[in-house]
């Protein structure tokens, strides 16, 4: 198999950020509540086998909250490297209550905005998955 890694040329990219009701970065974050996101991600994902996020994993990233109605509902931590003008989006989280919003295109396609108005020129996404092509700026890695 072979693993092909993904970006978003945030140049190609002219998404909108969320309004300040829906997003906003988290300052005082509570790891049991992020982390309670996370094992319902992991429960409606299904996933077979789970890395755990360690509070340090928090503390190291950009946390930026998705809410609906006021209530936290998904999470992205996100690593920056400002000396290559990129950042990776290490891992997303969403309880899944409210599937209508969506979350996991517009979390990107905000967090494309947000960053791009910081002066980022990458977006790193890990691994190539179909939905990622969807987006403007997508880019397949090539070999080193």
């Amino acid at each position: 198999m072979i693993y092909e890694y993904c970006r978003i040329n945030l140049k190609q990219t002219n998404y909108k950020k969320l309004p300040p009701d829906k997003f906003y970065i988290l300052k005082d974050w509570n790891y049991g509540q992020l982390n309670s996101i996370y094992k319902e991600y992991c429960k409606y994902k299904n996933f077979k086998s789970v890395m755990p996020i360690f509070i340090e994993d928090f503390r190291e990233s950009d946390m930026l909250g998705y809410y609906d109605n006021g209530e936290l509902v998904a999470w992205s931590m996100i690593l920056r490297y400002p000396s290559q003008l990129s950042v990776t989006a290490d891992q997303f989280a969403w309880n899944y209550k409210n599937p209508s919003l969506e979350l996991g295109y517009n979390s990107l396609k905000n967090e494309c905005a947000y960053y791009k108005e910081l002066g980022y020129e990458y977006l790193y996404l890990h691994g190539v998955d179909e939905y990622k092509k969807e987006f403007d700026g997508f880019e397949i890695l090539g070999p080193a």
